[in-house]
């Protein structure tokens, strides 16, 4: 085995450290919560690298997934803080209505997270069959996506006393019994959070060298070519989408209890824009970029954005464009490129290869 896994092993195992043993020694409850928050965003950022970086599917509605977790988690929430009670925001509207039928499962804590990792497997699963079996792709397959996004987001505002419309589920009080004003249990889940973004990238880290990675990759550089070696791209395309679907909803999940809040403003085209152009930011193709990236600019919105609120959206287009044009992939990219820059005398100074023999090399590695 090369070197190269082990040290995309090693930075988990530092990452791990800084997330879960450093961070809450030096940060104040503030910005720990806030890095919680990002760490949400970095484990829907690191499922969009696994079905955009190597699969070459620009999911850009991933806002459905990360909704799906969000409000399965925040209907438990809101439960088990009204107790036997209706919710009250469903009382402002109608006094003496029952609470609705699809609402009574999530009373229980089980099938709240059975519904946060059933339900996005299901629908990207049915998503995905759909449209990678009639090969859409491409521009159509991301406009497709971001439609269903929207789509998702104005029947979340027009369903006013079913999810609370645009002003959300909110004010929870508990988190499957702990009390969530309690700084120790504040801790534990921020702690939860980042030990799921850990454990999305063990998990994508073991796909990347796996034979389905290699196959994901291929399908991505080559799908005519992998067709004829007898592979479905279909089927290897189908579960990096799923996967990636799993990890929007576990990252929405975890958001609700650290953010306390969940609106439709968190799973529009807006908000699946931003994870894209995180990933985009750190570098889609690589293992960290995702999720540092997803991070960077989650940082940047919370500091900025209050701040500066009208400049925030053109800073982030600006970044977006210079990333796109000066390091198309990423920040992950900058040290390789550092690297080669500083080989690039040494390689001026041998002979070059002849043309047909650099042209048999290629014909031998493909």
């Amino acid at each position: 085995m090369t070197k190269k896994p082990w040290i995309s092993l090693g930075g988990i195992g530092v990452f791990a450290v800084l997330l879960l043993a450093v961070a809450p020694l030096v940060l104040t409850d503030h910005w720990l919560n806030n890095l919680g928050k990002y760490c949400c965003w970095a484990i829907a950022a690191v499922g969009i690298g696994l079905a955009w970086g190597r699969g070459g599917m620009l999911v850009m509605g991933q806002g459905v997934f990360f909704a799906l977790g969000a409000y399965s988690m925040a209907m438990h929430l809101t439960l088990e803080t009204a107790g036997d009670r209706v919710p009250g925001f469903m009382v402002l509207y109608d006094p003496l209505a029952p609470l609705p039928a699809f609402w009574e499962p999530f009373r229980s804590g089980a099938f709240t997270l059975l519904a946060i990792v059933v339900l996005p497997v299901v629908l990207a699963g049915m998503l995905g069959y759909a449209l990678f079996k009639r090969r859409v792709k491409g521009a159509y397959f991301a406009i497709l996506t971001q439609a269903l996004a929207v789509a998702l987001a104005v029947l979340i505002s027009s369903t006013i006393r079913e999810s609370g419309g645009d002003t959300g589920l909110s004010d929870f009080k508990y988190f499957f019994g702990y009390v969530l004003n309690d700084p120790a249990n504040k801790l534990m889940v921020y702690l939860i959070a980042a030990g799921l973004l850990i454990v999305c990238l063990l998990a994508v880290w073991q796909l990347y060298r796996s034979r389905f990675g290699e196959l994901l990759v291929a399908t991505r550089d080559a799908e005519e070519r992998v067709r004829f070696l007898g592979y479905d791209p279909a089927n290897v395309k189908l579960v990096a989408f799923v996967v990636s679907a799993l990890m929007a909803s576990i990252g929405g999940a975890m958001f609700v209890p650290i953010v306390g809040i969940i609106t439709p403003a968190e799973i529009g085209a807006a908000a699946s824009i931003l994870m894209i152009a995180g990933v985009a930011f750190g570098g889609r193709a690589s293992l960290f970029g995702p999720a540092l990236g997803a991070m960077a600019v989650g940082w940047g919105q919370s500091s900025l954005g209050s701040t500066w609120p009208e400049g925030w959206t053109y800073i982030l287009g600006l970044l977006f464009v210079v990333v796109i044009l000066f390091l198309p992939n990423g920040l992950s990219s900058l040290p390789a490129r550092i690297a080669a820059a500083r080989r690039k005398p040494d390689a001026q100074s041998t002979p070059a290869v002849p043309a047909v023999v650099a042209a048999e090399l290629e014909e031998v590695r493909s």
